[in-house]
């Protein structure tokens, strides 16, 4: 057998099937239904004894090259595209879970997954029971006979807290239960957790798959039996499906992962060290500076430290917001994964809508900033957020 192509050329080439145009850039197939040469082929296409392409809701030509590429560089069996991060995890529980079924979760995870958790999963008999993530023995006790699903985002977002999957892996084993892990901040180009004894991987390609905050997509990949069996099942019913133009985007934000993320990981922690030396800082999250909690295991764990630098402010609420409001460059957004660097106040935005009890159990204070660090010159960042700090 060959070798087997690095991570670079499967960003480049992998999940390719040309038409008979010989195309060199991947087609766009931008059509809804799919023509049979007969009617036995139709059936046999809707039945799944051929194989093909149907209706793309569940099946297009360009979805399925990024599936397949995006696998390839995961290193999974199989990946499933959704039209976003949030749908990909809805997909994931509604197609591995039942009413009576429960969760365990880390604490410190997107709101908008909290609110998914808590507000629209319990209405169907599925309880989540949160934990601080970077302690094992607290998922050990949340444990319950019921508990199916062990889900965490590494590195966290806001804080960049990151939990030792190869450890969690063992506890969901021993539980009998799967354990998911959002790797959206580092993306395959920094952590593989399927390699660390992941079940599933759960992407937002809307953030740095994408990388220049131009459409919306999510994935879930990992073992064909799961992937496949259950959760593509339920997207081909339920239909939270990526669409082809999306799906082709993508595809060439693929092409310059790795090139982007290391850049963005530079820069950032360039600009956390410069914030961790400011005298209204308080205190800077951002897994490769030696004074964070986890630094040990993110530098074992992943290839770097990725974009994210989230902040404490001096002064609370209203020194965070005069900071965001003196900005001249940084665009004042929630979205991150951009080449443009956005900032924003997590306990008013992507975490506004949980209650207070739960911020604070995540860390989430009131003069906490944070900053998804973009591909522009770190001496300019560090001038724009020097204008609202030196307030």
């Amino acid at each position: 057998m060959g070798k087997t192509p690095d991570f670079d050329t499967l960003a480049v080439r992998a999940g390719i099937a040309r038409t008979p145009f010989n195309e060199h850039s991947e087609a766009l197939f931008l059509t809804s239904s799919f023509v049979f040469d007969s009617a036995a082929q139709a059936a046999a296409r809707f039945s799944g004894e051929e194989e093909g392409f149907v209706y793309s809701r569940f099946s297009n030509p360009t979805v399925t090259a990024f599936q397949e590429r995006l696998a390839a560089m995961e290193g999974a069996e199989s990946c499933v595209a959704t039209a976003s991060g949030m749908s990909a995890i809805l997909s994931c529980c509604m197609a591995l879970l039942r009413s009576g079924d429960h969760i365990v979760s880390s604490s410190s995870i997107f709101g908008a997954t909290v609110q998914l958790f808590t507000n629209v999963l319990s209405r169907f008999g599925i309880e989540t029971t949160f934990v601080q993530g970077t302690d094992p023995a607290a998922w050990r006790k949340a444990l319950r006979p019921a508990t199916k699903l062990l889900f965490l985002e590494t590195p966290s977002n806001p804080l960049t807290e990151v939990t030792d999957i190869a450890a969690l892996a063992d506890v969901a084993r021993h539980a009998g239960a799967l354990l998911v892990v959002d790797n959206c901040l580092c993306t395959p180009a920094l952590q593989l957790p399927l390699a660390d004894g992941a079940d599933l991987v759960i992407h937002s390609a809307t953030k740095y798959l994408d990388g220049q905050g131009r459409v919306l997509g999510g994935a879930v990949l990992g073992k064909r039996e799961i992937v496949m069996e259950a959760v593509f099942p339920f997207l081909r019913t339920a239909g939270p499906s990526l669409s082809p133009f999306n799906a082709w985007v993508l595809l060439k934000g693929l092409e310059t992962l790795r090139l982007r993320l290391e850049a963005h990981s530079a820069a950032a922690l360039e600009l956390a060290r410069w914030l961790e030396s400011h005298p209204k800082v308080e205190r800077v999250y951002y897994p490769f500076l030696e004074s964070h909690p986890q630094y040990a295991l993110a530098k074992r764990q992943q290839r770097a430290g990725s974009a994210i630098v989230s902040f404490d402010v001096k002064g609370g609420r209203d020194a965070a917001w005069r900071v965001i409001d003196a900005t001249r460059m940084i665009s004042i957004t929630a979205n991150l994964g951009d080449t443009k660097s956005t900032i924003t106040h997590p306990g008013t935005t992507t975490h506004g809508r949980i209650s207070a009890e739960a911020r604070a159990a995540a860390g989430i204070g009131e003069g906490l900033l944070r900053v998804a660090v973009g591909l522009e010159s770190v001496e300019d960042l560090k001038v724009d957020l020097a204008r609202g700090l030196g307030q």
